[in-house]
């Protein structure tokens, strides 16, 4: 798979298939609860026990990164926030930093964006203004505050640019020319540029070429930066693809109850995630999409 060319994608059989495809220890860049995480390959992952996964939330982190975390395949986290959104605080992840069990590398959503922004435009470090004066400038070594080369006595703070392994997410639909409509969801297009490989789940592969549909075009997100696709009906659930299903919010509050607990996670893992079945993955919720 790592001598294709960047604009060959293979269609995969399904999201074990993506899984298999993403090793131990890979730099995986993740959006947050909002934007389509490909939940259906962070169980497939949990599946098949990776390990030492360091986790990039683009900008923030929610439950498919709770999920790796309590199943033991993270070792890193950087983001600005990893939380459930309206479900509370991410039990995992919280017991996680408790017990001191995860790297964490605290971060802000301007330094990530502008992060992946450098490698992006394939420049060594971004500019920006917004951490100057916080704390973690102490803890952030590879950030340094310079002085503006086109202005005396302005300082500024450069962030190294960062590159993920792996960019991962669902969407709606890819076509046959292996491209993806994303669209008004841009941070996915953000990662997939920055990132050395690319893989999505969708909901359905539509014929042809949405490049060459005026209307559909403005959101699609080139097959250049697309290594792989797997048809996954449902596979952001329990969160939601605008349009099709919304955000399951009773099994999101039955998620972050039963976790609270490393018990009543390994249940909810026996149900939900090593015997998952059809029925377990579509319980109806009202659209919020």
């Amino acid at each position: 798979m790592s001598g294709l060319p960047s604009n060959e994608v293979v269609f995969f059989k399904n999201s074990e298939a993506i899984a298999a495809e993403i090793p131990d220890g890979a730099f995986l860049g993740l959006p947050p609860d909002y934007s389509m995480p490909a939940m259906a390959v962070v169980h497939a992952l949990i599946r098949r026990d990776a390990k030492h996964l360091k986790l990039l939330g683009v900008p923030v982190l929610g439950l498919s990164a709770d999920l790796l975390i309590g199943a033991g395949c993270v070792a890193e986290v950087e983001s600005s926030a990893v939380s459930l959104g309206e479900a509370g605080l991410a039990p995992r992840f919280t017991e996680a930093v408790e017990k001191n069990l995860l790297k964490i590398k605290d971060a802000t959503c301007p330094a990530i964006h502008s992060g992946l922004q450098a490698t992006e435009k394939g420049v060594p470090f971004m500019p920006l203004r917004g951490v100057l004066g916080s704390d973690l400038l102490k803890f952030r070594n590879e950030w340094r505050v310079i002085d503006n080369p086109l202005r005396r006595n302005d300082p500024i703070l450069i962030v190294a640019a960062i590159q993920p392994d792996v960019a991962l997410f669902h969407a709606r639909w890819a076509d046959e020319a292996g491209n993806v409509w994303i669209g008004r969801r841009k941070e996915l297009a953000t990662i997939a540029h920055a990132a050395r490989r690319c893989f999505v789940t969708c909901e359905e592969i539509r014929p042809g070429d949405m490049l060459e549909d005026e209307l559909l075009a403005p959101g699609v997100l080139s097959s250049v930066y697309v290594s792989g696709v797997a048809q996954a009906r449902r596979g952001a659930w329990p969160l939601s693809v605008a349009g099709v299903y919304g955000i399951d919010d009773a099994h999101l509050t039955l998620y972050a109850k039963a976790a609270k607990t490393g018990e009543g996670f390994r249940r909810y893992l026996e149900e939900y995630v090593w015997n998952r079945t059809p029925e377990k993955n579509s319980s109806p919720a009202a659209s919020r999409a």
